[in-house]
Order: structure tokens, then C-alpha cells, then sequence
């Protein structure tokens, strides 16, 4: 088995989306990658209604915090998924991949959960992507950006 995939969830605040994204990530799949999240603009706290709809579903968030791409300071990611709905700034070494998720800070409860539904299926199928990828031959896999 390679690697874990280090991989990079990104929107604007860090209070919603990424947030919840990075929550499902390591919930479910901790085998195939090592997840982490920023926002363009950090907010000051992780949106009430995130923590909330998190903990619906068993995971709690009430320990993270917003970061921005600062803070990650020289890490290194081999996927970045985009989040924010705005082109980022070069981050070498990884593929960006684009995921049009509405925010939610400014909705309702029950449409906030939508969203987290949303976020959770699409990590779920990012996760069987990559656990499919571990099961191709090497030569087989695809190939990942040069770093630099």
C-alpha cells in the first residue's frame, strides 16, 4: 500500500464547508488519505450551525478551528479541493480539483444539513476514488503533478 494522499479542503471562511469536509475525511478515510483544511479569508470560529449539524451525524468539530493557507506554513498536499467558488493561488506540487458546494453560513438549519449531505457524499466518493486508485497496478495509477 502507498502513501496516504495528503489532501487539502479549502473554501473561504474555514468555518463551514472545509470544516466539514476535513470532519468526513478523517471519519471515514483515514486508510487513503490525511486530510486538513483553510480558508482564503479565515473567519473567527467555526460556524454554530457546523458544529451542530456535525454532531447529527457523530462527529464532533467543536475543537477546530478556522486556519487560512498560512498556516499551513511549508506542508505539502497532493490533492486540493476547491471549495471556495474562486481561483487559488498556485500550490505546488498538487492537483486542484474544483467542488461547487453552496456556503451555508447564511442559511437556515435544515439547509445547512443539506449541504453537509452534500460535502459528505462527495468526500465519500473522493475516498472510493482513491481506495479504488490503491487497487491499480502502479503503472496503472495516475500520475501525480511534479512538485516545484
Amino acid at each position: 500500500m502507498s502513501q496516504p494522499k495528503r489532501v487539502l479542503f479549502v473554501c473561504i471562511g474555514n468555518a463551514c464547508r472545509s470544516q466539514m469536509a476535513e470532519a468526513f475525511a478523517r471519519a471515514y478515510g483515514s486508510d487513503v488519505l490525511v486530510a486538513a483544511s483553510a480558508g482564503l479569508s479565515p473567519a473567527m470560529y467555526v460556524a454554530p450551525d457546523t458544529i451542530k449539524a456535525m454532531d447529527a451525524k457523530g462527529i464532533d468539530v467543536r475543537d477546530h478551528f478556522p486556519k487560512g493557507l498560512r498556516h499551513l506554513g511549508r506542508s505539502q498536499f497532493d490533492l486540493v479541493i476547491n471549495m471556495s467558488g474562486m481561483e487559488l493561488p498556485p500550490i505546488p506540487g498538487a492537483e486542484i480539483r474544483d467542488w461547487d458546494v453552496p456556503d451555508p453560513i447564511y442559511l437556515r438549519f435544515p439547509q445547512h444539513c443539506e449541504v453537509r449531505d452534500s460535502i459528505e457524499h462527495m468526500v465519500m466518493r473522493l475516498i472510493l476514488d482513491l481506495r479504488n486508485e490503491e487497487r491499480l497496478p502502479v503503472h496503472e495509477r495516475p500520475r501525480r503533478p511534479a512538485a516545484g
